[in-house]
């Protein structure tokens, strides 16, 4: 009987396997990165810089830095532009620009000495009201010389312009009064027309016309100043004279120590404007 029970039990354990297989494995999952392919050093800065990632301060100082940029290319191209004018100039006419600024600055200095020298006068003087009378009419006189109503005479320069061809227009004696005037000239007059700080030049056909007078070549100036600043004025380099060969008409300048601009020009009485002591 005992050999009948265990027959059962044997057949099992002959039918049951005594190790029992483990499962599979299940595949290990690879991470998504991994799977890319690896970035060289420069692939990885290039991937750092672009696209790039500007915040609101950087663009204000990129502005700014821009803008301060700019700036300095103008202020050195308007310097170098400058400075290729006077390279080609030679060294005497270079030496005459800088006497011509010097006697511009010692004209500044004159004239400022000659203020104070007034206000000493009319506050150490006893008869305040007297000298005040006497600086009055001078002024008036000096008034009516650069107003053109009275006559003046001295040193000066006379300048002839010939022009054959035609060639020489308004805007090109205006740019000669322009320069004079710059160089200190205190009375012009130019073919017997007073110029004064409100005329005007216009072209009138083959003439010029000056505060609509007509004048005809050769142009002739009459200038008031010192000859030793109104010369070198017109003969820099670039200046009238070069301009006006250019323009094929000739210019000649002579010094005199005296110049007579009896030119006058009536004075205009005033519609509205009333002196403020009435």
């Amino acid at each position: 009987m005992s050999n009948q029970e265990e027959q059962p039990e044997n057949r099992l354990r002959k039918e049951l396997p005594d190790e029992v297989p483990a499962p599979a494995a299940e595949p290990e999952q690879v991470p998504a990165e991994s799977a890319e392919p690896q970035l060289t050093g420069r692939q990885r800065l290039v991937k750092g810089l672009w696209p790039p990632r500007v915040t609101r301060a950087q663009l204000i100082v990129a502005l700014l830095l821009f803008g301060l940029g700019f700036g300095l290319a103008v202020q050195v191209a308007s310097n170098s532009d400058s400075d290729s004018a006077l390279r080609g100039a030679r060294q005497e006419d270079l030496v005459r620009i800088l006497d011509e600024l010097d006697d511009r600055t010692q004209r500044l200095e004159d004239e400022k000495q000659g203020l104070e020298k007034q206000r000493q006068e009319l506050q150490s003087s006893s008869d305040q009201a007297a000298e005040a009378r006497r600086q009055t009419a001078e002024k008036e006189r000096q008034l009516g010389i650069l107003a053109g109503t009275v006559a003046a005479q001295g040193p000066g320069i006379t300048m002839t312009i010939e022009d054959t061809k035609g060639t020489v227009k308004a805007d090109m004696l205006l740019d000669t009064i322009q320069e004079l005037r710059a160089a200190g000239a205190e009375a012009i007059e130019v073919n017997g027309v007073r110029v004064v700080a409100g005329s005007y030049f216009t072209d009138s056909g083959k003439t010029v016309s000056v505060d609509g007078n007509k004048i005809n070549a050769p142009y002739r100036f009459k200038v008031i100043g010192k000859p030793q600043d109104l010369e070198p004025a017109l003969n820099i380099p670039g200046g009238v004279v070069q301009t006006l060969e250019k323009e094929q008409a000739t210019a000649t300048v002579e010094r005199s120590s005296k110049i007579v601009v009896d030119a006058l020009r009536q004075a205009k009485q005033p519609d509205y404007a009333r002196s403020s002591s009435q």
